[in-house]
């Protein structure tokens, strides 16, 4: 089944469950899910869809702009191109064209470790230093998570950095450190807590949203 929107045709899976309600989703692939009760025709999908034609293409935009972002190479903010040149022996990083010149994907991915263990670390003790409020150190840990940019464990008293951080400015870095950081003395998010997050990063509300979109 195929279904128009902006002149555009996708596909449409139609998933039947036996549940009351209805949903639709627009997955990377760009089909349209729908799952809906096994007596639900088709003619009602395409009604529910055309009602839904709005909230559709919001999924649709939504699912375009993560699928350009994955086909991109961020570093601290920048989108740089990467070239393959099998011949080099190490990373060869150009900041002012924004290219990165390596010789296999096996290469680059340990140098992108590398970087985000050296970076992450550097700016996690750079932070701390400032932290007025403990004088006692949690343990970094990174790892690449999908919903939380950093965790704050009060029990092991560490911190967890989301490693996709190295996609964006260091000014975002630092936040998500501030932000784990001030859960060392406020464990909810009270207007004490944001007032902490203020004191070392006064345009939190700024970097908050551009991390949301």
């Amino acid at each position: 089944m195929k279904y128009t929107v902006d002149d555009i045709e996708y596909n449409v899976i139609i998933e039947k469950k036996n549940n009351k309600n209805i949903y639709i989703r627009v997955k990377e692939d760009l089909n349209i899910y729908v799952t809906c009760n096994y007596f639900f025709t088709k003619h009602q999908v395409i009604n529910l869809l055309d009602k839904n034609v709005s909230a559709l293409r919001k999924m649709i935009e939504s699912q375009k702009s993560k699928l350009e972002k994955n086909n991109k190479f961020f570093y601290l903010g920048k989108n740089y191109d990467i070239i393959n040149v099998p011949v080099i022996d190490n990373v060869d990083i150009d900041n002012t064209n924004h290219i990165i010149y390596y010789k296999n994907k096996k290469q680059l991915d340990n140098w992108y470790k590398d970087e985000i263990l050296k970076i992450f670390t550097g700016r996690f003790n750079e932070c701390f230093n400032k932290f007025q409020e403990s004088n006692k150190k949690p343990s970094l840990k990174i790892r690449s998570m999908k919903t939380r940019w950093g965790v704050y464990n009060r029990v092991n008293h560490n911190v967890t950095l989301n490693s996709h951080l190295i996609e964006y400015d260091i000014d975002k870095l630092d936040y998500v450190i501030f932000h784990e950081l001030s859960h060392i003395i406020h464990f909810d998010h009270s207007k004490d807590f944001w007032n902490l997050v203020s004191k070392y990063c006064p345009n939190y509300k700024i970097i908050r949203k551009e991390l949301k979109d």
